[in-house]
């Protein structure tokens, strides 16, 4: 590959001529020593206001500290280090306690914390790994771990940019809890069927899930196997995998072959269907707005469908997204390891709806405009976190530069 003039190719790959490149043991000191763990039991004698740390991120508050500045922590072991699904870098500031699943540097005056935190976030530690069964970031493989090095007023700048960027997720982060602590608000009160008297609020009813629904699920002797799963088709196949957020995640969908799919038509996927996981995490709720692509179940999912229109689908779908339907299943699983839910148990299911159905409509519509307006922030966060991935890649490497090029004196 031909260069770009005043780019060179070095150990972390192509940067800026006037960049260098040192090993982190260069860069930072490892207070490794200093991290203790706490026993799980001795935690709980322990509860306090200080953050405990692990590979991760906080694992607990403490009543103490052992460290008191701002440093870096970069996660040693946990399955987080392939998977990256948490940060394995992050910088830290103030009183906080930290085990022994992460290292603790202390970067040198040469390099921004900021700037060194997010060079440590790109990077891919798949070749350090150094566990077997358990992933492993030892401190020797750390150690040589090579580090682009830019000027300290570059570093500055590259981690301002960043920063912003962070400030906008964690400030849409908030806004997106905030939304669902209000949404969730909002169903208890408005699904609540009974008044400050523990009355049952007029026009009400009392309704059980097999006098008003037909429920439906993949009967065993179909005997269909994980071996029939496609990763492409024409006909999709509904698990519990694919519940994301009381939807269905259709590009996570499998696929099955036309026999299957039309083999019972009871539980071809039909638009307004609810659906309900009934093993594994049993309990699982997703209602069919639409039908992108033919659909059935395996025979882990019921779909439910009311009887003579006796409720709106919409609204019984966040009756079961409510602690209505919680309950019932804690109920059901009181003293035992229940990881299957049963027919002849749901049935007994009690809720209760408006007996007006276009009322039952009108609640179904806000609480669905809320979710509407949830997913809209959801995916405004996942660009900007694209964005900023983007940023980190151009940044991180002198692609892009945010400063004049430090010229060399003669």
């Amino acid at each position: 590959m031909e260069l770009i003039d005043g780019y060179k190719q070095t150990e972390v790959g192509v940067i800026p001529d006037d960049w260098d490149v040192c090993e982190l043991q260069d860069a930072v000191e490892f207070l490794d020593s200093q991290r203790r763990p706490i026993k799980s039991s001795e935690r709980a004698k322990m509860k306090g206001e200080y953050p405990y740390y692990g590979a991760s991120g906080i694992v607990d508050f403490v009543n103490s500290y052992i460290f008191d500045e701002e440093l870096i922590l970069l996660g040693e072991d946990g399955e987080n280090i392939l998977s990256r699904t948490l940060p394995l870098a992050f910088k830290v500031s103030g009183k906080i306690w930290v085990n022994n699943h992460a290292h603790v540097l202390r970067p040198n005056t040469n390099f921004d914390i900021k700037y060194l935190t997010e060079f440590l976030e790109s990077r891919d530690y798949t070749l350090l790994n150094s566990g077997t069964a358990q992933p492993k970031l030892n401190k020797q493989a750390c150690s040589g771990l090579k580090i682009a090095r830019p000027s300290k007023k570059e570093q500055s700048t590259i981690a301002k940019a960043l920063s912003d960027a962070d400030a906008l997720i964690s400030q849409l982060e908030k806004l997106i809890i905030k939304k669902r602590l209000i949404k969730q608000g909002a169903m208890q009160k408005l699904l609540d069927p009974f008044d400050e008297n523990e009355k049952l609020k007029n026009g009400w009813v009392e309704k059980r899930l097999g006098d008003t629904a037909v429920l439906k699920a993949r009967i065993g002797w179909q005997g269909l196997t994980t071996a029939e799963y496609k990763t492409s088709g024409d006909y999709c196949l509904i698990t519990g995998t694919e519940f994301k957020d009381g939807f269905i995640d259709w590009d996570k969908c499998f696929f099955v072959e036309y026999e299957r799919y039309k083999q019972d038509r009871n539980i071809q996927v039909k638009q307004f269907d609810v659906l309900v996981t009934k093993d594994g995490t049993i309990g699982k709720v997703a209602f069919i707005r639409d039908v992108p692509k033919l659909a059935t179940l395996n025979s882990g999912v019921f779909v439910i469908r009311p009887i003579d229109d006796a409720f709106d689908p919409e609204f019984f779908f966040y009756v079961l997204k409510s602690n209505i339907f919680s309950e019932f299943l804690a109920q059901l699983s009181a003293g035992s390891t229940i990881n299957h839910l049963y027919q002849k148990d749901f049935v007994h299911f009690k809720y209760y709806v408006p007996s007006d159905n276009q009322v039952q409509k009108e609640l179904a519509k806000i609480f669905s405009d809320m979710d509407k307006d949830i997913d809209h922030l959801t995916i405004k966060l996942s660009k900007i976190k694209q964005l900023k991935q983007g940023m980190m890649q151009s940044l991180l490497t002198g692609k892009i530069r945010l400063v004049e090029k430090q010229r060399s004196k003669p």
